[in-house]
């Protein structure tokens, strides 16, 4: 049974940085997509970044891009999301995900498994 456990959030004021890990357990994810998400109060869960388990190609939203990276350790097998430059519209809860068939990175109804999420809230 796959589980995804985040960690790192917290209360961050603007232009800060966190970063945020998920640890992966259950099965190998060789051949996965890993991904972050995050969904603020009253919005839909979107997409924030994405990672081939194996390649590690990288996708990202426009939104986030040169601000967040997102990286693997295949080792540990934990996901990470480094986030810079953090500003209020970031506060959201982020939640990883996993998926063993997804085609398109930012599709989260592609993606198999997700974790409960962390809080990051951005504020002075």
């Amino acid at each position: 049974q796959v589980q995804l456990v985040e960690s790192g959030g917290g209360l961050v004021q603007p232009g800060g940085s966190l970063r945020l890990s998920c640890a992966a357990s259950g099965r190998t994810f060789s051949g996965s997509t890993m991904g972050w998400f995050r969904q603020a109060p009253g919005k839909e869960r979107e997409f924030v970044a994405g990672i081939t388990w194996t390649g590690g190609i990288t996708y990202y939203a426009d939104s986030v891009k040169g601000r967040f990276t997102i990286s693997r350790d295949k080792v540990k097998n934990t996901l990470y999301l480094q986030i810079y430059s953090l500003k209020p519209e970031d506060t959201a809860v982020y939640h990883c995900a996993a998926g063993f068939r997804v085609r398109v990175f930012l599709n989260k109804h592609e993606y198999d498994n997700w974790g409960q999420g962390t809080q990051v809230t951005v504020s002075s």
